[in-house]
């Protein structure tokens, strides 16, 4: 695992057969580690995970991020969380459900993003990272810009192309990808510019 930004650690596994990265993060914070949206983990950095703390939970911003959640919880003992209108399309044991602007273990704030892939599609806000952690609301593809994934992928791309507008009703500057390059700083102004192309 790599530290991105401060308490903030990610590995990446890469899909073949979607061409990109997708990213696990895990959140050093203090007596509350968390997982959002682990993809496969190699042995080493599962065993630096139990080093660094073991994972309280394990939080998902959509249903198609379940990814290795359910093998990482068994391991763990941790519960799965995730929005309540994602919760009926996932396959597997979840352990509970939030809702937009519910406060998360860890310090997360949960932000729900209208109009996305799924009806449960979230943002997290980390306030003492000033950063974001998004999922399939955008992608890091290419590096160093923000894009929504291919339009048939979303029931209407311009309403989701919008959706993203909710998030820059709050304070951050780093944003982190499920999928592709990251931007650990200068996110918030990324998301900007892809608003700016996207009209």
């Amino acid at each position: 695992m790599i530290e991105i930004l401060p308490g903030i650690f990610t590995w990446a596994f890469e899909s073949v057969e979607k061409k990109i990265m997708f990213n696990g993060w895990y959140l050093a914070t203090p007596g509350e580690p968390v997982l959002v949206d682990p993809p496969p983990c190699p042995e080493k950095d599962m065993e630096e995970i139990e080093q660094r703390g073991i994972p309280k939970a394990i939080l998902l911003t959509n249903k198609d991020h379940v990814r290795a959640s359910q093998e990482i919880a068994a391991q763990f003992r941790a519960p799965i969380l995730i929005h309540q209108a994602d919760a009926p399309l996932v396959a597997g044991r979840i352990g509970g459900v939030f809702k937009h602007g519910d406060d998360l273990p860890g310090g997360i704030h949960a932000i729900r993003l209208p109009d996305g892939k799924s009806p449960g599609e979230c943002a997290f806000l980390l306030r003492r990272a000033n950063a974001v952690i998004l999922g399939d609301a955008l992608i890091g593809k290419p590096a160093g810009q923000l894009n929504l994934l291919p339009p048939e992928k979303f029931a209407d791309a311009v309403k989701a192309r919008e959706g993203i507008r909710v998030l820059l009703k709050y304070s951050f500057d780093g944003v982190l990808v499920g999928d592709g390059e990251s931007i650990p700083r200068g996110g918030r102004r990324a998301i900007e510019d892809f608003l700016a192309r996207a009209n």
